[in-house]
């Protein structure tokens, strides 16, 4: 039995309707994944991490770049370690780890301070270390790099987050610890 050449047309027209739909959702889903996917996380060979005197007593500033040829991914809070101690700086504002992105050549910074002036309370170290990601071992930086030649005197230490300049990391240092 032949159908009809009206339901054939309306068989047809479903058909097209319902291969639309399923081409559009597909399409929607590809968009939506293209959009969520992130870049990757940044390898550390491929990042430079550097650090100076902050202008300030028992300031540094942190520098990380990315020397790759892809953008990639760091945490938004660099780690920032004292030899011999435990623990590491805390971001100033309070803040939970996160993503900052770096396309090749583009630098993020941040700003650390170890100790209040004046205090005399904390230890006194030769050195730190800063990773742009806590899976990364980082690089380790001597007192006199940061401009402590007598060493780095540590108490309550605290960073910043990754920013875009190093005027913005450091008036993210000096709202966040007041």
């Amino acid at each position: 039995m032949r159908p009809s050449t009206t339901l054939t047309a309306a068989l047809t027209a479903a058909a097209a309707v319902a291969l639309t739909a399923t081409g559009a959702a597909a399409t929607a889903g590809a968009a939506t994944s293209g959009a969520s996917a992130r870049p990757a996380h940044c390898q550390e060979k491929a990042l430079r991490i550097s650090a100076s005197p902050g202008g300030q007593h028992n300031v540094a500033r942190i520098a990380v770049t990315n020397r790759g040829g892809r953008t990639c991914v760091v945490d938004r809070i660099p780690t920032i370690t004292f030899r011999g101690l435990d623990g590491s700086a805390q971001p100033v504002p309070p803040a939970a780890g996160g993503s900052y992105v770096l396309s090749p050549g583009e630098r993020g910074y941040a700003a650390v301070r170890m100790a209040a002036r004046g205090t005399t309370q904390g230890h006194v170290v030769r050195s730190l270390s800063v990773a742009a990601d806590p899976a990364h071992y980082g690089v380790t930086f001597r007192a006199a790099t940061v401009g402590m030649d007598r060493g780095i005197r540590v108490w309550e230490p605290v960073t910043t987050l990754w920013h875009t300049s190093r005027g913005a990391a450091d008036r993210a240092l000096a709202r966040g610890t007041h």
